[in-house]
């Protein structure tokens, strides 16, 4: 499936890194893989039209903190996104260096959490994954930490530029092994939180449409107490119209968690795909753009695996250059960012030895392809909006990513493949507060640019 770039990458040194995440750094229009550092300068690789060179601002590179895990989301409403990046120096409980969340401002980037005002609300616990959560759905989000022996944050900028922790008024301060994030419409009509969890059961968190949350994970089942939740991604399969989950659990069986009837999840992930892993991230994308999303999974010195519907049936397919057999791959993302309609793979490296990156394209084929960017009213990616693509007689839907599984988060386009599927009917995007944008007819091979309806 896949064919190794990495010689795109310049500058491409051995190092520890982590987590992966998308976003516009410059605000330029064009997205960049920011990539997490442990001990070394966080990167922002962008296409410069024939090779990724770093353009992370100094201060975001900061080389003397220890990040793992990274978020991008609109927190103030300026049409721009803030970069939250998540650093410990120990596995679990207190911790000696703080998150920074950085923004770009009038006068250049500024940590946010370095300003004096913010100081009493530093996350001092370790941590593990960041996702974005708009829980009112008024295009301006809140970061959600996934702690590890401490309790949950969710940090809001109030009308007075001061950050909030409001875990606890929105009922998500539990304590527990924090290890991954996954923020859509899951079981509600608003923003909803998957938190994957370690030594203890995995929760759901239930939006109730006021912005405070109920956890419900046991009630439908997903809960999982007996296993070490890694990675999560949302997969559309034909269940009612809700989302399923894909969840790695390290070292134990993974799941394919699809809507039932009755108003549970059920498991059932084929033996090829639970059997177990030294898993990380989990990756659902449409690598070959023909019509039908992969499932891959970033393992830590094991082979990857990736998974593709065959027949009706997920099947073990080959990986190619992808498979990384003594891979330490700690992170991961995809997104298009030169433009030819394949979405790149971009796998960091660390915990337990130093490895360079790795970027692997698609295969090159001529599938026809959509994308689609949609926007808050503020300008800036509407992350956790759902789109649903019609073509062909069949209906296919993304979530644009607001933090997706371990450590990462994918670029904030909903990317369709078509196959040989020459005309799309309709686009339909639902924002986070409910609003609805139709689009009939779209050129197919673009990106189509979708505003939040003024």
């Amino acid at each position: 499936m896949f064919t190794n770039q990495s010689h795109l990458i310049r500058e491409n040194f051995p190092q520890l890194a982590y987590g992966v995440a998308v976003t516009d750094i410059n605000h330029d229009g064009q997205f960049e893989f920011v990539v997490a550092g442990f001990g070394f300068p966080n990167r922002a690789l962008r296409w410069d039209g024939s090779s990724y060179v770093d353009a992370a601002p100094p201060l975001l590179a900061d080389p003397t903190r220890r990040a793992i895990g990274l978020c991008a989301a609109d927190i103030d409403g300026d049409g721009r996104e803030e970069v939250y990046i998540l650093n410990t120096d120990t596995f679990s409980g207190p911790k000696m260096v703080a998150d920074r969340l950085f923004a770009d401002g009038m006068d250049g980037w500024v940590d946010l959490f370095q300003l004096p005002h913010n100081a009493d609300v530093l996350n001092l616990t370790a941590g593990r994954s960041v996702a974005a959560v708009d829980r009112f759905g008024t295009g301006r989000y809140g970061f959600f930490v996934a702690n590890y022996g401490g309790p949950m944050r969710l940090y809001e900028l109030d009308d007075d530029g001061i950050l909030r922790d409001v875990a606890e008024a929105a009922g998500v301060a539990l304590t527990t092994g924090g290890r991954s994030l996954c923020a859509f419409p899951i079981v509600s009509q608003h923003m909803d939180v998957f938190a994957g969890n370690e030594n203890g059961p995995n929760f759901l968190f239930r939006n109730r449409g006021d912005g405070t949350f109920d956890e419900i994970a046991e009630q439908f089942g997903i809960d999982d107490p007996f296993e070490n939740a890694r990675g999560v991604a949302p997969l559309n399969t034909n269940s009612a119209g809700r989302f399923d989950l894909v969840v790695a659990n390290w070292e134990g069986p993974h799941r394919l968690f699809v809507y039932s009837s009755d108003g549970r999840w059920d498991d059932i992930a084929p033996p090829a795909m639970a059997f177990p892993s030294r898993a990380r991230t989990v990756i659902v994308a449409d690598f070959d753009n023909d019509g039908y999303e992969e499932i891959f999974f970033n393992n830590i010195g094991q082979a990857n695996r990736l998974f593709a519907r065959r027949e009706g049936e997920w099947r073990l397919v080959e990986t190619g250059d992808a498979a990384e057999p003594t891979g330490l791959g700690t992170g991961a993302a995809v997104a298009d960012l030169d433009g030819d309609g394949r979405l790149e793979l971009l796998i960091s490296h660390g915990e337990s030895g130093f490895q360079p990156l790795s970027l692997y394209h698609g295969p090159v084929n001529d599938h026809n392809f959509l994308r689609v960017y949609a926007t808050t009213r503020y300008g800036a990616p509407a992350r956790g909006a759902v789109v649903t693509l019609t073509a062909a007689e069949r209906q296919q839907r993304r979530v644009i990513d607001a933090g997706s599984g371990y450590l990462c988060q994918m670029e904030p386009v909903a990317h369709f493949g078509l196959g040989h599927t020459q005309q799309v009917q309709q686009v339909t995007v639902d924002f986070p507060d409910g609003r609805r944008v139709t689009v009939e007819r779209p050129a197919i091979n673009q990106t189509l640019r979708v505003a939040y309806p003024t």
